[in-house]
């Protein structure tokens, strides 16, 4: 039964990253025929494409490995964050910028410690 119940969780992992993956690559193609509809990218459609990217990448590397690569979802965060920082700016109070701000520099500062981590206390040793 415990062998069974593996084969489920394993085929369901296959299935939701197809189902993601997919998903991943409507919404870039979708963004793209957007982009030309209007003409050209800007900024904000440019900072979407990269988390579309960062999201395949994620998706990619767990189906290759069956690890979740955290640092990803730390880069999907800082870049969300600066398109909000981007698109936003002139509408932004000032108590808001600073917080995002803060909030970008937390999650880089988060990236760093694991990339630290990960090379002092790799699993090879």
């Amino acid at each position: 039964m415990e062998h069974l119940g593996n084969h489920l969780v394993d085929w369901f992992h296959l299935v939701g990253l197809f189902v993601v993956g997919i998903m991943i690559i409507w919404a870039t193609i979708v963004e793209i025929l957007l982009i030309f509809r209007e003409g050209g990218p800007s900024v904000k459609d440019i900072l979407l494409l990269f988390i579309y990217l960062e999201l395949g990448a994620m998706v990619g590397i767990y189906f290759k490995t069956k690890r979740l690569p955290v640092r990803f979802l730390l880069y999907i965060a800082i870049t969300a964050l600066t398109r909000v920082l981007a698109i936003d700016i002139k509408e932004m109070a000032d108590e808001r910028m600073i917080a995002i701000s803060l909030s970008i520099l937390l999650l880089t500062f988060s990236v760093m410690l694991i990339r630290y981590a990960t090379a002092r206390f790799s699993d090879n040793d």
